[in-house]
């Protein structure tokens, strides 16, 4: 109300589950409030003659209940809490007007200084609910309370912020997270706040080793790589050492590139754990398979060009007794084949694909460092492309895209290393 204009809001958290909510109006601002309102337990009832595809789905559901009218008076009846926004200025008037009378809080989207409520900026991290709202009566901007309730978010997230004598220590264990597949900005929220939170980080060489020159001087950092083998084989004493770290209460991350469980043999090292009984925590990444190619401009599929991609390791060679591909079946494929590890083995792919009876002209590219600044495609065809990788000295990592999705984003898309 005017009279009350000059004074900042006064914070507060609503208890809302179980207890009755009005929203006028079925709109974008409905669209955009409502799963919290949801989320929040609360009795929603939703008060407007139409709704954006994605409110109705939320009626449809049952999440809430849908009165398909304008606003009447007495609506606000018993409610607790109301969201007044619809594209009808003289209903949001009477609305509010009727919050008034009822001493029901009501936030409006068209006109806050009419409103009883504001709505705060918010974001969620770990438990921990940060809402922001301006305190400058005269100069409210909804965009700088985003912008501080994201830094806040973000900081918490890290681990970067945090009450210094209330920091929570972190559990001991073992966290499986997958760091994507090279650009440090592609780790998940939880992946990084996870490396913030470790004493010890055993790393893969793919992983996105950015990130370890974040970590605080305090952090054990190993290399996976050089883990001394001794009486184990190399994944043994992988194995081994999260175990050990583990048993001596650190919090431990093996941070792997990609996803742990594309290749990225993250179900032997969490069974090796369950038989310890420790505990584990799977945190999955962006696959290089996807996202690499995406960032050289390939979908993987593509209406009317590939309706299916499949996702292969290359580090068996198609004649070799222990190869578990049927590359016959590959071969007739009319999708999107993906390669991983292949790059030593793609001449013997590409002759096994076309003896099986693809086509030679089929189109190739190779991605070496995909989404990092040395990222480079090199294009070829299946008859090619074994010549082509020899002559630019394509090395790993390198994710290899065999189809005609290829050639779909050529002229769209620029390389981001160039």
């Amino acid at each position: 109300m005017a009279e009350h204009a000059d004074h900042p809001a006064y914070p507060v958290g609503l208890r809302l589950s179980g207890r009755r909510v009005v929203v006028v109006g079925g709109g974008q601002v409905a669209q955009r409030r409502l799963p919290a309102l949801i989320a929040a337990g609360a009795d929603i009832t939703l008060v407007s003659p139409s709704a954006t595809p994605s409110v109705e789905a939320m009626a449809d559901a049952g999440e809430i209940r849908w009165e398909r009218r304008r606003y009447a008076d007495g609506d606000l009846a018993d409610t607790w809490y109301a969201l007044v926004a619809s594209d009808d200025a003289a209903a949001n008037d009477a609305a509010s007007a009727e919050a008034e009378r009822t001493r029901t809080w009501c936030v409006r989207s068209d006109n806050a200084d009419a409103a009883t409520a504001w709505t705060p900026a918010t974001g969620r991290s770990e438990g921990v609910t940060v809402a922001v709202l301006s305190t400058d009566a005269q100069g409210r901007d909804p965009r700088h309370s985003a912008a501080v309730r994201d830094a806040i978010v973000e900081g918490l997230r890290e681990g970067t912020l945090a009450a210094p004598h209330h920091r929570s220590r972190p559990v001991p264990g073992v966290s499986l997270v997958g760091g994507g597949p090279g650009d440090p900005d592609l780790i998940t929220v939880r992946g990084r706040r996870l490396l913030a939170e470790a004493d010890v980080v055993i790393a893969d060489r793919l992983g996105p080793r950015d990130l370890l020159d974040e970590l605080p001087p305090h952090v054990e950092v190993i290399d996976a790589a050089k883990i001394p083998y001794g009486r184990f084989m190399a994944q043994e004493a992988i194995n081994q050492a999260l175990i050990e770290h583990a048993k001596a209460g650190k919090a431990v991350v093996r941070l792997k590139g990609g996803d742990p469980f594309v290749f990225g043999r993250g179900m032997e090292e969490a069974q090796a754990l369950a038989a310890e009984g420790i505990p584990c925590t799977v945190v999955p990444g962006i696959s290089s398979s996807i996202s690499v190619p995406g960032a050289a401009g390939i979908p993987v599929t593509h209406r009317g060009v590939a309706h299916e991609f499949t996702v292969v390791s290359g580090h068996v060679a198609p004649d070799d007794e222990r190869s578990l591909v049927d590359w016959a079946a590959l071969a007739r494929l009319r999708g999107t084949l993906v390669l991983l590890m292949a790059v030593d083995k793609i001449g013997a792919i590409a002759q096994a694909l076309i003896g099986h009876g693809k086509s030679p002209d089929t189109p190739v590219a190779l991605v070496q460092e995909g989404t990092t600044a040395a990222q480079r495609r090199v294009d070829a065809t299946l008859a090619t492309v074994a010549e082509r990788a020899a002559a630019e000295e394509v090395r790993p990592p390198a994710v290899i895209v065999i189809g005609d999705v290829v050639a779909v984003g050529a002229d769209t898309l620029p390389n981001p290393a160039e």
